[in-house]
């Protein structure tokens, strides 16, 4: 699951950033494990991380391994989250996606609340002493501008990072991580976004592959209830195999399994692999057509069809109407 990535990207950093101060894992290990540490430190999540983090500070004697940590954190990291964030059109549009999804990949999830002409973003974290939950602060909004520093064309001009702890001897190390205007002791971590940030555009934008990711997140944060696990994971598959979708047997061979008990385990939910199949290409293709001006016959194409009069007999029988009636009828929803 992409949160395990993201956690074990952060780990790995931890690691090697200790390591470059003379710290080795063992010992980072071994000191977390007496600070009360329950588990034997391959993963970074719950209080056993901030117990793991604020160890890491305490034997570097870094007051800002929080701030250099959260700079080592890549977009990729995010898997396929990060992926939709790097084709949203927009930070308003990056926002809604990472509140939506972003349960599926991490923990605290971010929340956010319009506010004096702008926006509120934060986190709330339960847990955990007030030191541990400065380091996780300063990790979480360092990490936060490293990516978006990846992802929008200018500086954010009049955002405000609002932090509950007081201010630091040195601020050096802060400005050159955030570069914008810190307030310290105030009532909550968040960050603050001016109404007119939010149309700041994404350097990699693409709405064609933005509807790809999009629908993939929406795969994983249903499958956090779904009880169906082989349909989940075989349409997760055929999400992220979009315009070269995979066959039975190649997902079949991803799932490590032969075809015959991936035929019988999807009919013990219930289901079958057509089906599935169907219900994706159905899937993408209104969102192509709500969403973007492709053409029906490019559509056609990126759904694998071999002719358009196919995509268009089989849109028919989905939903009543042809691709260009269904477009139409978006359209006029739309202007309502």
């Amino acid at each position: 699951m992409q949160e395990n990535r993201l956690q074990r990207d952060i780990l790995t950093q931890l690691l090697s950033l200790v390591a470059k101060m003379g710290i080795t894992s063992e010992q980072l290990f071994k000191r977390s494990q007496q600070n009360g540490m329950s588990v034997s430190g391959d993963s970074f999540y719950g209080i056993d991380a901030l117990i793991l983090l604020e160890t890491a500070a305490e034997l570097t004697d870094d007051p800002y391994l929080g701030l250099r940590l959260g700079q080592e954190i890549r977009i990729d990291s995010y898997g396929t989250l990060g992926f939709a964030l790097m084709s949203c059109a927009n930070l308003r549009e990056s926002i809604e996606l990472l509140l939506r999804y972003g349960k599926a990949f991490f923990r605290p999830y971010w929340t956010s609340q319009y506010y004096d002409g702008g926006l509120l973003l934060w986190h709330n974290l339960t847990i955990g002493t007030p030191a541990q939950q400065q380091l996780v602060a300063e990790l979480s909004f360092s990490q936060l501008t490293t990516i978006g520093n990846s992802l929008y064309r200018r500086q954010l001009d009049g955002a405000e990072l609002q932090l509950t702890f007081s201010k630091p001897a040195s601020m050096a190390v802060y400005q050159s991580v955030f570069g914008l205007e810190i307030i310290f002791e105030a009532e909550r971590n968040q960050l603050f976004l001016p109404q007119h940030l939010l149309d700041t555009p994404v350097k990699t934008a693409n709405i064609a592959d933005h509807i790809v990711f999009h629908q993939q997140c929406e795969g994983i944060l249903q499958s956090l209830t779904s009880g169906d696990k082989i349909t989940t994971e075989v349409r997760r598959l055929l999400l992220q195999s979009a315009g070269d979708f995979l066959n039975i047997s190649q997902v079949a061979e991803r799932l490590n399994m032969s075809e015959r008990t991936l035929r019988r385990r999807l009919k013990t939910e219930s289901v079958s692999f057509r089906t599935l199949f169907e219900e994706v290409r159905y899937l993408m293709a209104t969102e192509y057509l709500s969403k973007t001006d492709l053409t029906v016959a490019d559509i056609a194409h990126l759904l694998s069809y071999s002719e358009t009069v196919n995509f268009r007999r089989a849109f028919i029988g989905w939903s009543g109407m042809t691709p260009s009636e269904y477009r139409q009828q978006q359209a006029k929803r739309v202007k309502v």
